[in-house]
């Protein structure tokens, strides 16, 4: 599995020949590009995770790819938007798609809730190869080889973010979300999850515009 990262949760996935796009919003940058996906993946309608300015000129650089999300960013956009929810299973070229969770992270209990699809990757014999969580802190109930850990939010402190990723246990981990913290602070966070992590776990991080191969 090669794994792109194009800031903040923004990630290209590559697996058995399939290519799917994770969250272009607009704190990320590099994929304005890139053709030939499979499937565009948003997990919920914040614009840091769709942006609404450049959504439109992907979609059309891509006109074969699924265009997958959250019940109500699907209904918002209309379609061809296909809705996923927990619990849904389909399949995009050689990958298996499950859907989980489904709802944000609470930012204050005076902002509504919205939905927000974590998106498992892998095959029916090991539906969590890949774990793109979103805006929430869903732990699965299956084995997770990669996980895409948010580890920088307005919602979330710093000790939820290492118990999450210990209540995860995957066997590797990368940060995403960070897009709004200056680089220079990105250590502080990044050192806690590696010093932090579960034994078991290998965590690596991925800089905005690189890939490694899981």
């Amino acid at each position: 599995m090669r794994i792109a990262h194009f800031g903040h949760s923004c990630i290209l996935v590559e697996k058995d020949g399939t290519r799917i796009l994770f969250d272009p919003g607009n704190f990320s940058h590099g994929f304005e590009g890139i053709t030939g996906l499979d499937a565009i993946a948003v997990t919920h309608q914040h614009p840091d995770h769709i942006c609404p300015n450049r959504i439109e000129a992907l979609i059309a650089a891509n006109p074969q790819a699924r265009l997958l999300s959250d019940p109500q960013t699907a209904l918002l956009r209309g379609e061809p938007w296909e809705a996923v929810r927990a619990g849904e299973v389909l399949k995009v070229g050689n990958v298996q798609i499950t859907g989980g969770g489904g709802r944000h992270a609470v930012i204050h209990p005076e902002i509504p809730v919205i939905d927000n699809t974590v998106f498992q990757l892998g095959t029916p014999d090991d539906p969590s190869q890949l774990v793109h969580p979103g805006d929430s802190l869903w732990v699965p109930s299956t084995p997770v080889g990669v996980l895409a850990i948010p580890s920088v939010a307005p919602w979330m402190k710093i000790h939820e973010t290492v118990d999450y990723l210990r209540a995860v246990n995957p066997r590797f981990a990368f940060p995403i979300h960070f897009g709004i913290i200056a680089p220079e602070a990105q250590g502080l966070y990044f050192g806690r999850l590696n010093e932090m992590s579960p034994v078991e776990t290998e965590f690596r991080v991925i800089q905005a515009e690189d890939h490694t191969e899981f």
